[in-house]
C-alpha cells in the first residue's frame, strides 16, 4: 500500500495488539497514519506492531488502556494529544466474547461483553469528539474534522444463539454509530461502522482451525474463503480517508457474502 493518502494523521485503535486490530493498525500506518496502539494485554505483542509500523515511516506508540473504564479512556487520549498534538482517527475496535446460553449466561457474562463491547465505544467516541470539536477541520491533513470507524459485526443484523450478550452489544453499536453521524455529521465528523463476518483472528480459532470446521463455516460463506486482518484494515484505510467523505451513518458489510444467507441458495 504506497499511497499515504492518510500522511499526518493521527490514529487510535483500541484492542489493536492482535486479530482484526492489529491488521487495521498496521494498514493504517502503512497509509501514512501515526498510530496510537492500545491494547490491555500482552505489551511485547503491541510493541512488535510499533516497530512494524515504525518500519514504513510512520510514528507509532503503544498505550495500555481498559475502554470500559472511564479513566483509563481519558487518559490513552490524553497521552495521544500529548505525544502527537491531537487525534484525526478512531477506531472503535476492542471487543470480546463470553459466550452461553441465554439461561445459562451470569450477569458477569453480559456485563463485561456490554462494558467492552458497547460502552467501551461510547467512552472512547465521546473523548474524540471532544478532541475534533476543539480542534476543528485541518485543511491540510482531512476534509473533514474527523473519522470514526466502529468495529461492529455481521451480528449487528444476523441473530446468534449462544452469545445474546455480543449480538446485543454489536446491534447496540449500529444505533449508537448511527446516532454519531447524526448527530454530529454538521461538524464535518463522520462515523461508520465495518460489520465483519468470519475473519480468521484468535478470537474464532475453533470456527476455522480444523478442515472439518473450515468446510461446515464455508456454507455460511457464499465467496467461499474466510477473511484476513488485511482485508478490514484495507477497508479501514479508506473509510478514514478522503476517498470515502460523503460517507457517514453506513454499516459496511465485509463477509464474503454471509449476510445473503447462503443456506437459502438452494431454497433454504
Amino acid at each position: 500500500m504506497a499511497d499515504k493518502k492518510l500522511a499526518g494523521q493521527i490514529a487510535i485503535v483500541t484492542g489493536a495488539n492482535s486479530g482484526i486490530g492489529e491488521g487495521v493498525a498496521i494498514s493504517l500506518g502503512e497509509a501514512g497514519a501515526n498510530v496510537v496502539v492500545n491494547y490491555v494485554v500482552n505489551p511485547d505483542a503491541a510493541n512488535v506492531i510499533v516497530d512494524k509500523i515504525k518500519s514504513f515511516g510512520s510514528n507509532a506508540i503503544a498505550i495500555k488502556a481498559d475502554v470500559s473504564k472511564e479513566d483509563q479512556v481519558m487518559n490513552m487520549f490524553a497521552q495521544t494529544i500529548q505525544q502527537f498534538g491531537t487525534v484525526d482517527i478512531l477506531v472503535n475496535n476492542a471487543g470480546l466474547q463470553r459466550d452461553a446460553k441465554l439461561h445459562e449466561m451470569t450477569l458477569a457474562q453480559w456485563q463485561l461483553v456490554i462494558d467492552i463491547n458497547l460502552t467501551g465505544q461510547f467512552l472512547c467516541a465521546r473523548e474524540a469528539i471532544k478532541e475534533f470539536l476543539r480542534r476543528g477541520i485541518a485543511p491540510e491533513r482531512s476534509v473533514a474534522c474527523g473519522k470514526i470507524i466502529c468495529m461492529s459485526s455481521v451480528h449487528e443484523m444476523i441473530p446468534w444463539a449462544g452469545h445474546a450478550n455480543y449480538a446485543t452489544s454489536k446491534g447496540g453499536i449500529k444505533m449508537l454509530m448511527q446516532t454519531m453521524a447524526q448527530e454530529y455529521g454538521r461538524q464535518k465528523i463522520r462515523v461508520n461502522s465495518i460489520c465483519p463476518g468470519a475473519i480468521k483472528t484468535p478470537i474464532n480459532t475453533t470456527a476455522w482451525s480444523t478442515p472439518e470446521a473450515y468446510n461446515s463455516l464455508m456454507n455460511l460463506i457464499p465467496y467461499n474463503r474466510i477473511g484476513v486482518p488485511e482485508d478490514i484494515g484495507k477497508l479501514a484505510v479508506f473509510l478514514a480517508s478522503d476517498d470515502s467523505d460523503y460517507i457517514t451513518g453506513a454499516s459496511i458489510f465485509i463477509d464474503g457474502g454471509m449476510t445473503v444467507f447462503e443456506g437459502f441458495a438452494t431454497g433454504g
